[in-house]
């Protein structure tokens, strides 16, 4: 019996000019329920008692652990390189984010 190869597919991504230049954000609200995890970007200004969300991105469980992979794989990759990243003291924010996040 032969061993069968599936022959890798490739995926091509495009990156629109407008996605290109990217979207600032220093803040990231994290939110879940059993199905999705929701993660809100927030660009913060000091002094402004206001914030709106940039980008909001949803996703299942399953890619969500992926995404934590990915991120801790490359915050010890970039740290290798460029010397540990000085995490800054926590600032607590009145957070007021409207009405509860609703659940499907």
């Amino acid at each position: 019996m032969q061993d069968q190869q599936v022959p890798e597919q490739q995926l091509n991504i495009e990156l629109t000019e407008e996605m290109a230049d990217g979207t600032y954000a220093n803040l990231a609200i994290i939110t879940h329920s059993f199905a999705e995890f929701v993660i809100d970007f927030v660009n913060v200004m000091p002094n402004v008692p206001k914030a709106k969300v940039k980008s909001r991105i949803v996703m299942t469980p399953q890619h969500a652990k992926r995404l934590m992979k990915a991120l801790i794989d490359n915050v010890k990759r970039y740290e290798a390189q460029n010397g540990n990243i000085k995490e800054q003291e926590q600032q607590n924010m009145p957070f007021n984010f409207g009405p509860p996040t609703a659940q499907a």
